[in-house]
């Protein structure tokens, strides 16, 4: 497949294959223009054409070739992106196992086919059937309108057992492909049944639109079943991926640059109902990393309207913690009482659900005022309380400011030192499960976690592309300090300075991952030509604060290893480990 895509790489510019979905304007010897994956006035979204490469230089960081761009503007996965690219290159793609793939298309097709009858099954019961009027009263009851049930596809399942079944089977289809659909089971015995029966139905759809699963609402006399009831998954369904409503939902996203998360599907039906159409919801599941780097696609920034009960939901927190991590802006709406956006909407009306999101709170000083609610922070068992609850949190906070501002403010309330709050921190220890994701931990352009240090070496790295004749302005033990792929390429410009820094960063393209750094490092130096730049004002302050980053990072190594020698007595050794220890901190004061 590799020389396909390469193939296909020789046959297009990135510049003529972006044109065709954004409007490109010529800066210097790049092209800008407004980033499409978030809203902004001034363009930040950078083209190459002598790489080959797109970054967005402002709100959403994303970057990368033409096949990247492709997935994001699509929202395709890579194989569908190849197909794209290959038939605008004229690119036969001959690795395709094409019998597999036929045969997997006509089980999707199948599959969809099914899911698009059923959902016209239940909206035909919904609307002719007794039973199905009482449910389509019940639905006007809790403030639908006519209007609303008829774009949302809502409908009701029979409480017979096979009712659905038998109407599929009418229409040619095999059993074995309506329980692959996920509308009916089949059990030992030649058992045959529909999975929805005495439900209220809500179509759940893909990004396109289509019908591919459903939650049913319990209604009617089948009172001891589950409440609700979801589509397995299925070969189109997958319920760590769709999400309810973001297909009507995306646009808005985009357009408000923000999302209101829901827990269920009325919720999200009465916010759209109300106007508030950047709204979806998680439908009875967990919200997982698939969901959250979906939603990125569109917005980084979450209104979450959960039972967020401080002492409950575990895996809402989780959920709320990768999303930090991802650098999702993240609020929660106040809780009213037993009350749900549903619940707001019909009692209080469309506006008053828009007032209240604009009240939400930032997710810390959420926590931070369920910590300390009904709680009395003077009293000694009480400020226990509070610090157990949200010294958990500051310790996450990835922010160095943030984290101080919150230091500061439960010192106030408690009445306790700072210093004392510090200590305290030190001795919690987070639970482990919540990493980098594996396909990501070793990518250079994801610029989510980057440290102080990090970012300063890549500063020095985009000065010296720009100024490759001030290397030796970087001493020969400095050069070794950096690590790979920025010392590499730093070195190489040092030891080939007859050659020009484009067959410098070239020599990376064995490795893929460096090759697409270096060149986003190149990109963003080609940026910086036309400024009037103090090269060697920039470069001195970069490498002193290199060297402060290089002797903290030291001290805290010799913090670190004195600690372990007081608990063996070696007062010796202490001793010189004391003297290299002050001999830093001086040099850090001068």
């Amino acid at each position: 497949m590799s020389s396909e895509i390469e193939e296909i790489k020789s046959r297009l510019n990135i510049v003529d294959v972006l044109s065709g979905y954004i409007k490109l304007e010529k800066a210097g010897i790049n092209y800008r223009a407004c980033c499409p994956f978030h809203k902004e006035k001034t363009p930040s979204f950078f083209v190459s054409p002598s790489r080959q490469l797109w970054h967005c230089f402002g709100g959403c960081n994303e970057g990368g070739d033409m096949f990247k761009f492709v997935m994001k503007i699509e929202n395709v996965e890579f194989k569908e992106a190849l197909k794209i690219l290959a038939h605008k290159a004229g690119v036969e793609l001959k690795t395709v196992n094409v019998e597999q793939e036929k045969r997997q298309k006509t089980e999707k097709e199948t599959c969809a086919s099914i899911c698009e009858l059923s959902a016209k099954f239940f909206e035909l019961y919904l609307e002719k059937t007794s039973i199905g009027k009482k449910a389509e009263e019940y639905l006007k009851d809790r403030g639908l309108s006519d209007v609303t049930i008829k774009e949302w596809r809502l409908g009701y399942s029979t409480n017979s057992w096979s009712k659905l079944a038998e109407f599929l089977i009418g229409k040619g289809f095999e059993r074995s492909d309506i329980v692959k659909a996920g509308v009916a089971i089949e059990k030992e015995g030649n058992k045959f049944f529909d999975r929805f029966r005495g439900r209220i139905i809500f179509p759940i759809c893909d990004m396109s639109g289509r019908v591919v699963g459903f939650t049913g609402r319990i209604f009617g006399e089948n009172n001891d079943s589950a409440k609700y009831l979801n589509t397995p998954n299925t070969i189109l369904y997958d319920k760590s991926k769709i999400i309810f409503g973001l297909d009507k939902a995306k646009e808005s996203i985009r357009e408000n640059e923000f999302c209101i998360l829901v827990e269920g599907n009325m919720d999200c039906i009465m916010s759209h109902q109300a106007g508030m159409k950047n709204c979806v919801a998680v439908s009875g599941t967990a919200l997982t990393e698939q969901h959250l780097n979906i939603l990125k696609r569109y917005t980084n920034k979450l209104v979450l309207s959960f039972d967020m009960d401080f002492a409950g939901n575990n895996a809402t927190k989780k959920a709320i913690r990768q999303a930090q991590l991802l650098d999702f802006e993240i609020k929660i709406v106040p809780s009213f009482g037993e009350k749900d956006p549903a619940d707001i909407i019909l009692h209080e009306g469309g506006e008053r659900w828009k007032e209240i999101v604009a009240e939400s709170k930032p997710i810390n000083e959420f926590y931070f005022d369920s910590a300390i609610k009904s709680r009395d922070p003077k009293d000694i068992k009480d400020k226990k309380l509070i610090a157990s609850d949200f010294l958990p949190i500051i310790k996450q906070m990835l922010s160095n400011i943030e984290r101080a501002y919150w230091i500061g403010k439960i010192s106030d309330v408690l009445d306790i030192s700072e210093r004392d709050i510090i200590k305290e921190l030190e001795t919690i220890r987070i639970e482990e499960g919540i990493q980098e994701r594996e396909d990501t931990k070793n990518d250079f352009l994801n610029l989510e976690r980057k440290t102080r240090g990090e970012l300063i070496d890549e500063e020095l790295a985009i000065l010296i592309l720009l100024f490759p004749e001030k290397i030796d302005l970087i001493g020969e033990s400095l050069l070794h300090s950096f690590t790979s792929p920025i010392k590499d390429l730093l070195l190489k410009i040092k030891e080939k300075r007859d050659i020009k820094t484009e067959e410098v960063v070239n020599s990376f393209q064995s490795d893929d991952n460096h090759f697409n750094y270096i060149n986003y490092l190149l990109m963003k130096s080609e940026l910086n030509k036309n400024k009037d730049i103090d090269i060697d004002k920039e470069i001195g302050v970069c490498l002193k604060e290199k060297s402060s980053i290089s002797k903290k990072a030291e001290q805290k190594k010799l913090s670190k290893e004195i600690k372990e020698l007081e608990k063996k007595g070696d007062f010796e050794q202490i001793k010189v480990l004391s003297e290299k220890f002050n001999k830093l901190s001086q040099n850090n004061n001068e």
